[in-house]
């Protein structure tokens, strides 16, 4: 079965594409939104992962800018690349060949069959096709989302990063009724990497082993180097969910995102009660800590071997 990510295209995002693609699913295309860096930065960093582990998937340019406000990225956590590292980066490579991602994912929402979107960064590229092509929209099976958070934020106290960065966007994906599965922040904090799991990854003997345990080193660094002992797995617990649901605990829920308020901008709001409110999405409630772990060091620790 064929899906689509949507993506920032920082480490994680890396680590979460392996994930999908060593698993049944097979990757139609890809595309890419600013979030972690600026679009530019994003495009360059798709480009040095596809000649890195040899990706034939198409790879589309999506949105450059949020639906409405300021660009924000997450560079002062992630440097300016957004993958930060300690040691190897990606190659530079050949610019990415000039595709639309609007265009392409409206040809992909056109085919027959199931039409399952993993999106890992802000949702402005599915806004665009829900705004545009409500049609076509409306064929979506299944978008699970990393983003939000039921009790807090990262980027603000209030909001998680991806929501902050575009929250128009999240409420048009709600408001067109699309089948949203959130997979927030406190659900990807139950899943975490410690300095110890880079070594089989470095280990493994491939040609791209050091270069994955470098960045693997410099993403987990980001939470060791602020006095935590691990660093949480935010979109591959994602793709874990997108790939292994049978492990993550899915509930009902209201989902709706504060427009409003220099404090509160970009909260998402999760109302369980069916007694208060009409549910409109789900969210990931619970995880398979230990074997989404399994299924995440694997799929680094495969790619690490060729």
């Amino acid at each position: 079965m064929g899906v689509w990510i949507d993506t920032d295209m920082g480490f994680d995002d890396i680590a979460a594409i392996l994930v999908v693609g060593q698993s049944e699913f097979e990757i139609d295309g890809i595309s890419l939104v600013f979030g972690n860096t600026p679009l530019p930065q994003v495009r360059t960093n798709a480009a040095g992962a596809a000649s890195a582990f040899g990706w034939t998937f198409p790879i589309h340019t999506g949105s450059a800018i949020p639906v409405l406000g300021k660009l924000e990225t997450a560079q002062a956590i992630l440097g300016e690349t957004g993958i930060p590292t300690s040691g190897r980066s990606l190659p530079q490579a050949a610019d990415l060949a000039e595709s639309d991602a609007f265009a392409a994912l409206c040809r992909w929402l056109e085919r027959k069959g199931q039409h399952r979107i993993l999106a890992l960064g802000p949702l402005t590229n599915i806004a665009a096709v829900a705004l545009a092509r409500p049609d076509l929209a409306a064929r979506i099976t299944e978008l699970v989302w990393m983003g939000g958070g039921v009790t807090s934020g990262n980027h603000t106290a209030s909001a998680e990063f991806n929501a902050l960065a575009d929250p128009e966007a999240l409420s048009i994906v709600i408001a067109h009724g699309l089948p949203l599965r959130m997979v927030d922040l406190d659900l990807c904090r139950k899943v975490l990497a410690r300095p110890e799991d880079v070594g089989p990854v470095r280990n493994a003997g491939g040609a791209n082993a050091e270069l994955i345990a470098d960045m693997f080193s410099g993403y987990i660094r980001i939470g060791t180097s602020r006095g935590r002992p691990a660093m949480a797995i935010y979109d591959p617990s994602a793709a874990v969910a997108f790939v292994a649901p049978d492990i993550v605990s899915f509930r009902p829920a209201r989902i709706d995102v504060e427009l409003q308020g220099a404090l509160t901008r970009g909260r998402t709001v999760v109302e369980t009660r069916a007694t208060h409110a009409t549910f409109n999405a789900q969210f990931a409630a619970d995880i398979d800590a230990d074997m989404a772990r399994v299924i995440i060091l694997a799929a680094l620790v495969n790619e690490a071997r060729k």
